[in-house]
């Protein structure tokens, strides 16, 4: 039970000092500050290029609600003033995306600096939780052993997995506003996992196989 509520600490203490050092202190004073600031509007191109995107949408569907007669015929002033009025609106969300995204750089840190306290000050804690870890993982059945080691590399390292692997990229980079480089993350998928399976692999033949062999041997009858 000790070992369940130092896990819980762990994760939930962390998270939610994120999220009050982000909307009580961050985001209010980083929102204040950028939104005041005439000439930043975009941290990164691929932000321009999705609010540019926005805007060309939003004039296709002026003139489209105007050709089915949805809106009676706009002058060109009139369609000026609508744009003039959208790029206002973009501008706006687009600031306060990249106020949040400092926010969230910021309020990360003050997160992992509360872990790294947490992990330092409870060292004895650690001891128990990892003994309640081996005593859990030791006390399973070889099959279930095989099924957790498969569960966790089909997951994270096999190639039916990349899809998983770009959508966390690409939340991630947004998480930042950090420019969502297509080519960036398909190299990133076409390397990391075959580096990940290398070491997983390497992982077995070391370690496991030395004091697993049964449940080794259980995930490779699994596996063929």
């Amino acid at each position: 039970m000790t070992s369940i509520r130092y896990l819980l600490i762990l994760i939930l203490v962390p998270l939610l000092i994120n999220q009050l050092s982000k909307n009580l202190l961050f985001d209010p004073l980083v929102k204040g500050w950028w939104i005041n600031k005439p000439s930043e509007v975009f941290l990164n191109s691929s932000q321009e290029e999705r609010g540019l995107a926005e805007l060309k949408r939003f004039r296709e569907k002026i003139r489209f609600e105007v050709l089915v007669g949805k809106t009676p015929e706009l002058s060109t002033v009139a369609i000026e003033e609508r744009l003039k009025d959208k790029v206002t609106q973009i501008t706006y969300k687009y600031k306060i995306e990249s106020a949040e995204a400092v926010g969230n750089i910021f309020a990360d840190i003050v997160s992992v600096f509360t872990f790294i306290f947490l992990v330092v000050a409870g060292r004895e804690q650690i001891a128990i939780l990892k003994s309640f870890i081996d005593e859990l993982i030791y006390g399973l059945s070889d099959s279930a052993k095989a099924f957790l080691i498969i569960l966790l590399t089909d997951m994270f390292v096999v190639f039916h997995s990349t899809f998983g692997w770009e959508v966390i990229l690409e939340n991630t980079l947004r998480h930042f506003d950090l420019p969502e480089n297509r080519n960036f993350i398909y190299l990133f998928i076409s390397t990391v996992p075959v580096i990940l399976d290398s070491v997983f692999k390497y992982w077995i033949f070391r370690y496991l196989n030395r004091i697993l062999p049964s449940a080794v041997a259980t995930y490779h009858n699994m596996n063929e």
